[in-house]
C-alpha cells in the first residue's frame, strides 16, 4: 500500500497564533500541502483561530488559571488527541515543553499508533538553557516518556538531529526542511533597509547585530537598520538602551507585522540579518530569500547553503564576523545584490517548495505505518 493510502494524519502544536512564530506558518502550510495531494491532514492547536481557506483546524480553549495557563493545559485538546489516536490517525507533534505536546505521546501508546515528534529548535542547547526550571518540571510530567515513545523524530536540519541524538535519544530521525511558498512581485533594487524580523528574545542575538551596525553604519551613511517583531522579556527595551548607548545611527523599532504588511518589509529590504544564536531551521531567512532578498546569516541557524547558492553569508557569532558580512554586503552594488537574491530565489523554489516537503513527509508516515521501504531522509545512526 502506498502513500496514498494513507490513513489521517493531525498536526498537533501548542499555538499557531501570530505571535507564535515560525510553527504558525510552517505546520499549517505543510498541513495545507498534504491535503492538496489527498490526505486526511489536519492541525490540532490550542487558541481561536479563524478558518483558513484550504486547512482544516481544531483549535481548542486552554485553562487560564495561574501556573497551568503557562504550561496550555487544554482538556479539549487532549480529548481531540484521543478520538484522532482511537480513529487510528499518525501523530505529528510539533514542539515541546507544553501539555500539548506530552498528551499525543500517551494516546498514541493507548491505540498503537505512530507517533512523530518535531523539536522544532527546542532541544538545542542555547535553548535549553533559557527558562531550566520549568523545563525540568514538564520533563517530569511527561516530556521525556513522550520522547522516549517517538517512533521517528522529524528535524528540519542536521544540526536538529545533532541536537536529538546529544539528548541520547535513539529513535530514526527523518530530515525533511520546512518549505516555503514563493511571495508575487520583486523587490525594490535600491531599497536601503537591512532587515531583522523575529520575536525580540536574546536567543535571537539581536543585540550583537546592533554591536556591529554601530561599527559600520557610519561607513555606509544611506543606509538604516529595522527591527521588526513582538517583544518578550523585556527585550525591545533592553536594544533600545544599546542603540542609545552606542551612539547607533538610523535604527528603528516596529511591533509586528503579518501578512501583506510582513510580505511588503522584506520587498523594502535590501539586506535581511539574522543574527541568532541557536535556530533548527530559520524560517525568515527562507521567507526573505523567497523574496529575493540576499541574507546574512549566523551560524547558529543551518545556513551554509547561503554560501554555497550564492546568494548570502554565514558567519561566526559575535560582533566582528557580522561587522564583516555588513561592511561586504551594503559596500556591494545594487545589481550584484539583486543577483544574489535572484539566485535565493531560484534556489528556494527548487529546493523548498511546499509539494515536494509534503510527499517526503507523506513517506515517512507511510514507512511509519510499516508501508514501504525506509526513505532516504530518515537516518537511523
Amino acid at each position: 500500500m502506498t502513500s496514498a493510502a494513507l490513513p489521517a494524519i493531525r498536526q498537533i502544536v501548542a499555538s499557531i497564533d501570530d505571535e507564535a512564530a515560525g510553527p504558525s506558518y510552517s505546520v499549517t502550510a505543510l498541513s495545507a500541502a498534504l491535503r492538496r495531494q489527498g490526505h486526511d491532514s489536519a492541525v490540532i492547536a490550542v487558541g481561536r483561530l479563524a478558518p483558513q481557506p484550504g486547512l482544516e483546524i481544531h483549535a481548542w480553549d486552554f485553562a487560564r488559571l495561574p501556573v497551568v495557563n503557562r504550561l496550555m493545559v487544554s482538556r479539549g485538546l487532549a480529548r481531540a488527541v484521543e478520538a484522532a489516536a482511537a480513529q487510528g490517525a499518525v501523530l505529528h507533534v510539533h514542539g515541546l515543553w507544553l501539555l500539548p505536546n506530552i498528551v499525543p505521546a500517551r494516546a498514541a501508546r493507548r491505540h498503537g499508533v505512530p507517533l512523530l515528534m518535531a523539536p522544532r529548535g527546542m532541544l538545542g542547547a542555547e535553548a535549553l538553557a533559557f527558562s531550566p526550571r520549568r523545563k525540568k518540571l514538564v520533563w517530569t510530567l511527561g516530556q521525556r516518556r513522550a520522547l522516549e515513545a517517538t517512533a521517528c523524530f522529524h528535524a528540519t536540519s542536521e544540526t536538529e538531529r545533532d541536537d536529538i541524538r546529544l539528548m541520547g535519544l535513539t529513535a530514526p530521525v527523518a530530515v525533511i526542511p520546512n518549505g516555503i511558498d514563493i511571495p508575487e512581485g520583486d523587490p525594490d533594487a535600491a531599497a536601503r533597509t537591512v532587515l531583522h524580523l523575529g520575536r525580540l528574545h536574546p536567543k535571537k542575538g539581536i543585540d550583537r547585530l546592533v554591536a556591529a551596525w554601530a561599527r559600520v553604519a557610519d561607513r555606509h551613511p544611506g543606509w538604516r537598520l529595522r527591527i521588526v517583531g513582538p517583544s518578550e522579556i523585556g527585550c525591545r527595551q533592553a536594544l533600545e538602551r544599546q542603540v542609545h548607548e552606542l551612539h547607533a545611527p538610523r535604527v528603528t523599532f516596529d511591533g509586528p507585522l503579518y501578512g501583506a504588511d510582513k510580505r511588503g518589509a522584506y520587498r523594502q529590504a535590501g539586506l535581511f540579518v539574522l543574527p541568532t544564536l541557536n535556530e533548527n531551521f530559520g524560517m525568515v531567512v527562507a521567507e526573505a530569500l523567497a523574496s529575493g532578498i540576499p541574507a546574512i546569516s549566523t551560524k547558529g541557524a543551518p545556513w551554509a547553503g547561503l554560501e554555497a547558492e550564492r546568494c548570502g553569508w554565514w558567519v561566526d557569532h559575535g560582533p566582528d564576523a557580522m561587522a564583516a558580512a555588513l561592511d561586504d554586503a551594503l559596500a556591494l552594488p545594487d545589481a550584484e545584490r539583486a543577483a544574489m537574491g535572484t539566485r535565493g530565489r531560484a534556489w528556494m523554489a527548487r529546493d523548498f517548495g511546499w509539494d515536494g516537503i509534503a510527499a517526503r513527509m507523506a513517506q515517512v508516515y507511510a514507512w511509519c505505518e510499516g508501508r514501504g521501504d525506509q526513505p532516504d531522509c530518515v537516518v537511523t545512526a
